[in-house]
């Protein structure tokens, strides 16, 4: 997705939405034999924590097979799922960047010459299989590079003015792309086949889909009905980068926290209250609280790395940067790490360029941090799958996950000045452990909580 995107209105996704949501869903098959195994030890939806690696960036040599390198290190960080984007061959036409953009692809079923082969992303998945991780694609459903063979072989796959001229996605800045027509039955089966290709050739176990709330429900419905028949022994993993509530009907397993990490960025930098961020999460979950669906919430990503900065410089350093993950990690989401944000990285990663990261200087007490914050999630049935209530203060986010008789207890004090909570008496008279250390937390009733400094407590 491009640097704008998040704070798009999406009017521009109305036209595209002229096939009926109530469209029957048509079965489709494919004519691929299936490579590998099904993954034995895939994650439930509630229970992944995401890492998102830019493969161009990741490394000097940008290869898949500098990523197999380091599964051990995603493991051992505490992820259950590898999210890489786009590997695709990238479009030379409009290029977007000195590298140009992943996010517009030339070809659906090949991998950037750069990046490597299929047999290297077969050695990638088979290695994280074997350290019980998955693997998740990202998948630009909505447009094309403007040089993808699609269109001159089909240019009524594409979207035109009143001239015949296929044109950009509207309402965007996006000239590097062109938009698909989704009216086109014939692209939207050419589509589905393409993600099949990799589910069925390279053994993948999912999609995080690009600009979802652009692509018509019921493509997604047929997408995910067709993908979900190929593996009858193996769920995928669907995540949509977009906050429509259909997506959740379509078949997705998540949707994406825009709003929530726009209210972040608010509470740092525009004197928001703490409260503001429980009023965010009410407002996305609004239709959908008595599911089990889950919104994936980051404090980066490599959108926002690049128009707003490393989650270093947008959360006021270490500390700030680590207590927005925390809350963003717990209040009723999936987290989701951005490549070396975990290693306390300053620096922006330019993905419209080759910005290889330097890992050679990692902030070890912060990776060590992340490890016991993402380990306790993953140990807590209260916070992957409870119930949340809100206690938030105007500088405290306060709130508890709760489920099967197992709470857990979040304070996070969101500014750089020392802030006094008084807690709730319900919470007041309960007994608290530590999370991250096993040891009593007697809490007074008025708790003192030095600048982003953040409590993570289990009763």
């Amino acid at each position: 997705m491009k640097l704008s995107k998040i704070f798009l209105s999406l009017f521009a996704s109305v036209a595209l939405l002229s096939c009926s949501d109530d469209d029957a869903v048509q079965a489709q098959s494919f004519n691929y034999e299936q490579y590998g195994q099904p993954f034995a030890n895939m994650p439930l939806p509630q229970d992944a924590v995401i890492y998102q690696v830019n493969v161009r960036s990741f490394s000097p040599e940008g290869t898949l097979n500098a990523v197999r390198q380091r599964l051990s290190y995603i493991k051992e960080l505490g992820a259950n799922v590898v999210y890489l984007m786009p590997i695709y061959p990238i479009g030379q036409v409009n290029m977007a960047g000195a590298a140009g953009s992943p996010y517009s692809v030339q070809n659906y079923t090949a991998i950037s010459a750069q990046m490597g082969t299929l047999e290297d992303l077969r050695a990638l998945v088979n290695e994280a299989h074997s350290l019980d991780m998955a693997v998740m694609l990202d998948w630009v459903a909505n447009h094309t590079s403007y040089d993808n063979a699609w269109i001159t072989q089909h240019p009524d796959w594409y979207q035109q003015d009143e001239e015949g001229n296929i044109i950009s996605p509207p309402g965007t800045n996006w000239a590097d792309v062109a938009q698909l027509n989704f009216e086109s039955t014939e692209m939207r089966k050419a589509m589905i086949d393409a993600m099949a290709y990799w589910v069925y050739n390279a053994n993948i176990d999912g999609f995080r889909c690009d600009a979802a709330d652009y692509v018509p429900q019921n493509f997604w419905a047929e997408a995910n009905t067709a993908l979900r028949g190929i593996k009858k022994n193996q769920k995928l993993l669907m995540l949509a980068e977009g906050s429509r509530f259909n997506h959740f009907t379509a078949g997705f397993d998540y949707t994406f926290g825009f709003g929530f990490f726009a209210a972040l960025d608010e509470v740092y930098h525009d004197n928001k209250p703490a409260t503001h961020l429980q009023d965010v999460n009410a407002s996305e979950y609004a239709n959908n609280y008595n599911y089990d669906w889950r919104i994936i919430r980051y404090s980066t990503n490599h959108d926002v790395n690049l128009s707003h900065g490393s989650a270093m410089e947008l959360f006021n350093g270490a500390r700030g940067s680590m207590a927005a993950f925390v809350v963003a990690s717990y209040m009723k989401s999936v987290p989701m790490v951005y490549n070396a944000q975990e290693i306390g990285y300053v620096p922006r990663i330019d993905f419209l360029n080759d910005a290889p990261i330097d890992w050679s200087t990692p902030d070890n007490d912060m990776l060590e941090e992340y490890k016991k914050i993402i380990a306790f999630r993953k140990s807590s049935n209260a916070v992957k799958r409870g119930a949340y209530t809100g206690y938030s203060s105007n500088a405290v986010s306060a709130f508890t996950m709760e489920k099967d008789g197992e709470k857990v207890l979040i304070l996070a004090n969101l500014t750089n000045a020392n802030a006094n909570y008084i807690l709730p008496a319900q919470l007041a008279a309960e007994t608290w452990t530590d999370g991250l250390t096993g040891t009593a937390a007697n809490l007074p009733a008025n708790v003192n909580l030095a600048a982003y400094e953040y409590r993570i407590l289990k009763n």
